[in-house]
């Protein structure tokens, strides 16, 4: 399934901040592909150098960073689809300051369960997801206007977020107890407990940035 964006309700405001992030990423993909591996290599994060207190600076430069044109393409589709909403109803400052902490949450979680990896991490999952747990706590009704393929044949159809987003959810779950079970946090190279990570984060912290107007707004309706 790939969410296209909510059916139910547009951004009231330009959504900057999602756009400027989509193109750092895109920018930063580019700097990937013209440096190759040694790029690479510098600015991802490996676990076991944060542990030990090296190239810190690479918690927040493998966040802008992807392995392929599949990587980065499905994760940009992913932010446009929920990142306009939930940067609407914080305001750009406040939505650009939850990503990045999204992204380091992501980071931590992933580090307490795999710390002696040498494996290079890098991606903006973790900080997607943690937009995509915001929004699933602030618009759970809203529909989502998917493209859900099946074998040979796609239609686009409108699902609710809270299933769309919890479908989402527990198969990050499931997929890393079945990489603890198996012993191997890497098996096929995704770091789900960054997912889970950066998804818990953004469910928990979602109202902390919500912004004054929404915040009033919603209070009134509610008396």
């Amino acid at each position: 399934m790939f969410p296209l964006g909510d059916a139910s309700r547009r951004p009231i405001r330009v959504p900057i901040v999602t756009i400027l992030l989509i193109a750092v990423n895109f920018g930063v993909f580019a700097l990937e592909l013209g440096g190759g591996d040694p790029f690479i290599l510098q600015w991802s994060l490996v676990p076991a150098d944060i542990v030990a207190g090296h190239n810190w600076i690479t918690i927040l430069t493998s966040m802008f960073m992807h392995e392929g044109w599949e990587h980065i393409l499905g994760n940009m589709v992913f932010l446009w689809a929920f990142g306009p909403e939930i940067e609407d109803s914080m305001g750009g400052g406040r939505y650009l300051a939850f990503y990045l902490l999204g992204g380091l949450a992501a980071t931590f979680a992933q580090l307490v369960v795999d710390p002696t990896s040498t494996i290079p991490n890098l991606g903006a999952s973790g900080a997607i997801a943690a937009v995509m747990g915001a929004f699933l706590v602030t618009y759970p009704r809203d529909e989502i206007r998917t493209v859900v393929v099946l074998g040979w044949f796609a239609r686009v159809t409108l699902i609710p977020a809270v299933l769309l987003v919890g479908l989402w959810f527990f198969s990050q779950l499931f997929s890393e107890v079945g990489s603890i079970m198996t012993a191997d946090t890497a098996a096929d190279g995704v770091a789900y407990m960054a997912h889970i990570g950066g998804f818990a984060f953004g469910a928990i912290a979602a109202r902390l940035f919500e912004s004054p107007d929404r915040l009033t707004d919603r209070r009134g309706r509610a008396s």
